[in-house]
């Protein structure tokens, strides 16, 4: 079994060192025409004014949009540097420290929860227990959108940006990531997946998974 602090602790030294030069390369890049119909169609899965977590938020961008759709939404990272980054440029929105794995939320709180390209560096054999906890602050009926790159090989990073760190950016199979869904007690709503886009920096297909509670 992996320990979780191995990889929380790489992952938030990761992302408080590239923080601001990532926040700046991705600015205005939120995705392909494809990427934002699902970020729609799951805000109207959940419905106008629900209450949405953005897990996994990194500086604000998806939580701002997911805001601006109507939806009542705070965002969570492990990286403070990334949270100043987000507060700052999202005020009037809320941005938590914290891990997904260990949610301080109830049972049942929430009508949607959203892992945009956050679960990629959980290593496989804690997906069940992330899924799990993604399960849990979920009311009946609530819906999960969770974004990820195709493929079975991890990408490693090292030196991005010239910061001397670096992180493996798992890829990973819809089918099997659908069956741990189902195992964790989700039903799929929908699967959408597209090919690179070089406007993007895409290499891989992506994967975006809506699964109902």
């Amino acid at each position: 079994m992996t320990d979780a602090t191995d990889f929380l602790t790489a992952t938030r030294t990761f992302y408080d060192a590239v923080a601001e030069d990532y926040a700046e390369h991705f600015r205005g890049l939120l995705g392909a025409p494809r990427d934002l119909e699902v970020l729609a169609s799951f805000a109207a899965l959940a419905g106008p004014g629900a209450e949405v977590a953005d897990l996994g938020c990194g500086p604000g961008r998806v939580t701002a949009h997911l805001a601006g759709l109507g939806l009542r939404v705070f965002g969570l990272d492990l990286s403070e540097s990334m949270l100043a980054i987000a507060r700052r440029e999202n005020p009037h929105l809320r941005f938590v420290q914290g891990s997904m794995l260990e949610l301080d939320l109830p049972d049942g709180s929430l009508a949607g929860v959203v892992s945009w390209y956050s679960s990629i560096h959980t290593p496989d054999e804690e997906l069940p227990r992330l899924f799990r906890e993604f399960r849990r602050v979920l009311a009946p009926g609530g819906h999960l959108l969770l974004a990820f790159q195709v493929g079975d090989a991890p990408r490693h990073l090292g030196r991005p940006f010239g910061h001397p760190v670096a992180l493996d950016f798992r890829r990973r199979r819809p089918e099997r990531v659908t069956g741990l869904l189902e195992d964790a007690g989700f039903t799929l709503h929908s699967r959408t997946l597209r090919g690179p886009d070089e406007t993007l920096g895409d290499s891989v297909p992506q994967a975006f998974l809506i699964a109902r509670r």
